[in-house]
């Protein structure tokens, strides 16, 4: 089966497909599709992982008409990160249309800037986007479609007055479509759906996850976690923590021991985390150690494992960590690290323990990350950053790895032996028509 739908502007979805760097639509994404266009309601329910922001972005960015002026989908999301991944994804689709992202911790004054030409796409937090609505800087005239993605998270973490907020501003004959990566049995009584469609995938690809058990001879658990990652070698993984103190903790002691790693939870600046993710994506380190802020919505590359510091508190936190790695039907392993006297919860069950064998520490990575101080607002885009650094950096394609463009800046892995002269020749030149500073990140 596939899908042949076409956008307004005369793209099709292959060509679309074609610029996300995807050769087909799985399955989930096909009937997903072709639910959102035929019904007004439809819960889609599938693992972390399977592609569901492009299962929900397709259609309803193909229902835009270009002869609307003003906001016609908007799309609700429980995390900035989430909102800011939706925003990327609907971007490289290359549309034409305008789009913007707003969200908690970006300046107010800045969105109504962007906002006074109105966008056709709308991504956003509840909270900030309840915000817009009551000083009227956004208009629901046009709205016809509202995403709720990852809804049952939303209302985990305290937006359901915001959400019923701007249900109740919405108007009432709207195409709405909820996502998550579990199967809750809430649906928001605000959204007052009648009979939604379900596109139920939940149980697709379970038995590719393995669980394992690994067992710390002491209570502290930091040596047992710095044998396990030697054991490892040179796969890629989150730790997962339950408090930033133990992630603080725990990231000295890899430092100390010479593991290159990133460190992810909520008290960071947003572009602390930003610049985090981008090192863990482009290979600049393997190892993240995070809070359960990394458990879903995020926008990461294939992980080999997952390890639980600390034991998860309920079955969700541990689905949801889980669904990070074994992604798109491809295998993965999840690890509960405990101590010897530590029972684990009745919903791990009991599951095999995993010997760890002496190894030497895993290699440095070869890869670096620069940041440029330049992005998508300059309308720099990834062929201009590899023309700086090929043509006026001379640099070898080959030393040039995975290049990222946000709002503001732009990020560019190079390889470790090239980051000086990268500096040196680029640091303060001409990137298009604007003069940009690099720094390594």
């Amino acid at each position: 089966m596939s899908v042949n739908t076409t956008n307004p502007q005369n793209i099709s979805v292959n060509t679309i497909l074609q610029k996300l760097g995807i050769s087909e639509l799985n399955e989930m994404q096909e009937e997903a599709s072709l639910a959102i266009s035929s019904a007004e309601e439809v819960i889609i329910l599938s693992p972390t992982g399977t592609g569901k922001t492009l299962a929900f972005l397709l259609p309803v960015m193909s229902a835009l008409k270009k002869e609307i002026h003003g906001v016609q989908v908007l799309i609700l999301a429980p995390s900035r990160e989430l909102a800011m991944q939706i925003e990327q994804v609907a971007r490289a689709m290359g549309t034409g249309y305008k789009i913007n992202c707003v969200y908690g911790g970006k300046s107010f004054s800045k969105d109504k800037i962007e906002l006074k030409v109105a966008p056709s796409l709308l991504i956003g937090t509840p909270g900030r986007i309840a915000d817009h609505l009551r000083r009227g800087t956004i208009s629901v005239t046009n709205i016809h479609t509202v995403v709720i993605d990852e809804y049952d998270k939303s209302l985990e973490i305290g937006f359901e007055g915001e959400m019923s907020e701007i249900l109740e501003i919405l108007p009432s004959k709207i195409k709405k479509i909820l996502t998550s990566a579990t199967k809750g049995n809430v649906q928001p009584h605000f959204l007052h759906l009648d009979k939604p469609q379900v596109i139920n995938y939940l149980d697709d690809g379970i038995p590719k996850l393995t669980v394992k058990s690994i067992i710390s001879p002491e209570k502290g658990k930091l040596n047992t976690l710095l044998k396990a990652i030697c054991h490892f070698g040179d796969q890629s993984g989150i730790v997962f923590c339950n408090y930033k103190e133990s992630i603080e903790r725990i990231s000295d002691f890899l430092k100390q021991n010479g593991i290159d790693h990133g460190i992810y939870y909520g008290g960071m600046e947003q572009i602390d985390r930003e610049q985090e993710l981008v090192k863990f994506r482009n290979g600049s380190h393997k190892i993240l150690v995070a809070t359960d802020l990394a458990a879903r919505g995020l926008d990461v590359p294939e992980l080999d494992y997952i390890l639980h510091y600390h034991l998860p508190l309920k079955y969700h936190e541990f689905t949801h960590r889980n669904g990070r790695t074994a992604r798109m039907h491809k295998g993965g392993t999840a690890y509960v690290l405990h101590w010897v006297d530590e029972e684990l919860p009745a919903f791990i069950g009991n599951v095999k323990e995993e010997v760890l064998t002496d190894q030497d520490l895993p290699e440095k990575s070869e890869w670096a990350t620069i940041l440029i101080s330049g992005g998508r607002r300059d309308k720099i885009s990834k062929g201009d950053i590899l023309g700086f650094f090929i043509k006026q950096g001379q640099i070898d394609a080959g030393d040039i790895g995975q290049i990222e463009i946000h709002h503001d800046w732009s990020f560019v892995a190079v390889k470790n032996h090239q980051v000086d002269h990268a500096i040196e020749q680029l640091d303060k030149e001409k990137l298009k028509t604007k003069k940009v500073k690099l720094k390594v990140v």
